[in-house]
């Protein structure tokens, strides 16, 4: 990685060319949503890979937010009360977007518009808040960010 990583506690996946970023506490849900957004993009033809789960490296390289695995865990995340499962894996990405799961019970119904949050004291993604018990968690995605995601 270059200069300035930093390890922070989070999951990455990579869904067609779109990076995503879950943030949040542990348990709040990071890697179920993950996990379920790989699920959804298969039956979708789009191409989708774990960069990490739990431990992520992030810097800012040549202007791109940048989010790379340490080795020891590469391939491997953590499905909460069901155990490790070994899943298709990149090295690296690059991340557009942080999604923090949110308890559907206290969370704002319409947060702010074009809210960022800031990953670390240098690096800032655009944040989209999503139900952490979400049925589909892909598409409100893709919702949201109104991109594709080939």
């Amino acid at each position: 990685m270059s200069t300035q990583a930093t390890n922070i506690h989070a999951t990455a996946i990579v869904v067609g060319k779109t990076g995503l970023l879950f943030l949040g506490a542990s348990g709040s849900g990071k890697s179920s949503l993950a996990f379920s957004c790989l699920a959804a993009a298969k039956p979708l033809g789009l191409a989708a890979a774990l960069v990490a789960d739990d431990q992520v490296f992030i810097a800012r390289r040549d202007g791109a937010v940048i989010a790379e695995c340490p080795p020891s865990i590469a391939g491997l995340m953590e499905i909460r009360y069901t155990g490790i499962v070994r899943l298709p894996h990149v090295s690296q990405a690059e991340i557009h977007f942080a999604i923090r799961p949110v308890d559907p019970a206290t969370a704002e119904r319409l947060p702010p518009e074009n809210e960022q949050v800031d990953v670390t004291g240098s690096i800032r993604l655009p944040l989209i808040r999503l139900s952490a018990i979400s049925i589909n968690p892909l598409a409100a995605i893709m919702a949201k960010i109104a991109v594709d995601l080939d």
